[in-house]
């Protein structure tokens, strides 16, 4: 395909640089940028589209609604003749901008759209990422005095990341995704029942979760808790949670992560991306993957900035295809599976 390419490698940032045939021409005098269109910028610990939403398309409203499960928040779309037509149930792990955020919503309706009652969980208990800084919109009228200030914030603002990350472990979110799972269970069985099990797709920081709900562990590591440091005594293993996936550029993906899938998964993944390293990730976690004859395929977008594959509109149209392209990947494969 043009815009991307199946490889061995899947890094995963918005820190990064747009090959020669792909950098954006600079804005004309006094237009501003969309955040996130240029490729080539400094970021936190997490990307710039984990924790801010895209501009949203126009002309498009969410079609779901925001209730409960097991006690947690969670917006749910339904397919538009559900229950009088079979679905499947299909858990959608966001990134930090967590169940409010309009794009996420409507990425949700666009799966619902094809037969899924999707569930999209609150992985945060109400508490979503700080957004970053565009520090290229604010510098750029601003005197020397005013950018060192503005600079200083957002170093401030990639520590106030830091922090929201350390809030938010697995040994935090797991009891909620158990939760709402189990709920949907009871509220969904039918939907559960007819896809034999359940699917899941998870985006920046929900994508490390997809594939932990996507492994065999040891009931601790299943609860978020760290792994037994004896193996021999006996370890119960849980079962996957989810019987098939797709994830995009994941954040906080450890090769642990991978070497635990048992279940078919496919991912999506940018070049060159620091936050998701081919030599100390991908790489040996594919191997063992293989070792273990786990169905997966790896597909590489050159080009594009971490967190492209979130629904929402960009300038660049090569983003836009790429979007589109990873979305039907994603799609078609668990439907295929």
């Amino acid at each position: 395909m043009a815009d991307s390419d199946i490889a061995t490698r899947a890094p995963e940032s918005d820190a990064q640089e747009t090959p020669a045939a792909h950098v954006p021409p600079p804005a004309a005098s006094g237009q501003s940028p969309i955040p996130g269109d240029s490729i080539a910028q400094e970021g936190p610990t997490m990307g710039e589209h984990c924790t801010t939403d895209r501009p949203t398309p126009e002309g498009e409203t969410p079609t779901g609604e925001l209730t409960k499960l097991g006690g947690v928040d969670v917006y749910v779309a339904k397919p538009s003749d559900y229950p009088h037509s079979p679905s499947k149930l299909l858990l959608l792990l966001t990134g930090g901008t967590g169940i409010k955020s309009t794009n996420n919503q409507l990425q949700a309706d666009k799966y619902a759209a094809e037969g899924y009652l999707v569930v999209m969980p609150d992985q945060f208990d109400n508490d979503p990422a700080p957004n970053t800084v565009n520090m290229a919109e604010l510098t750029k009228d601003a005197s020397w005095l005013e950018t060192i200030k503005m600079k200083s914030a957002e170093g401030i603002k990639s520590f106030m990341i830091d922090m929201w990350l350390a809030r938010h472990t697995p040994e935090k979110v797991m009891p909620i995704l158990h939760k709402v799972v189990e709920s949907a269970k009871e509220e969904f069985a039918d939907a559960v029942a007819n896809g034999g099990g359940i699917y899941g797709v998870g985006y920046c920081f929900g994508a490390k979760y997809i594939l932990i709900l996507a492994g065999e562990h040891p009931d601790t590591v299943a609860w978020g808790q760290e792994a037994p440091k004896d193996e021999e005594q006996g370890t119960v293993k849980e079962a996957p949670i989810i019987k098939a996936g797709a994830i995009a550029h994941g954040t906080m993906v450890t090769k642990e992560d991978l070497e635990a899938v048992r279940t078919p998964m496919y991912i999506v993944a940018v070049k060159d991306d620091p936050l998701f390293s081919e030599e100390e990730v991908l790489t040996p976690g594919r191997e063992t993957m293989e070792k273990n004859q786990v169905d997966h395929e790896v597909q590489v977008f050159p080009g594009v900035p971490h967190g492209f594959a979130v629904y929402g509109d960009y300038n660049d149209s090569k983003i836009k295809q790429a979007q589109a392209q990873a979305y039907g990947l994603m799609l078609g494969w668990i439907q295929a599976h």
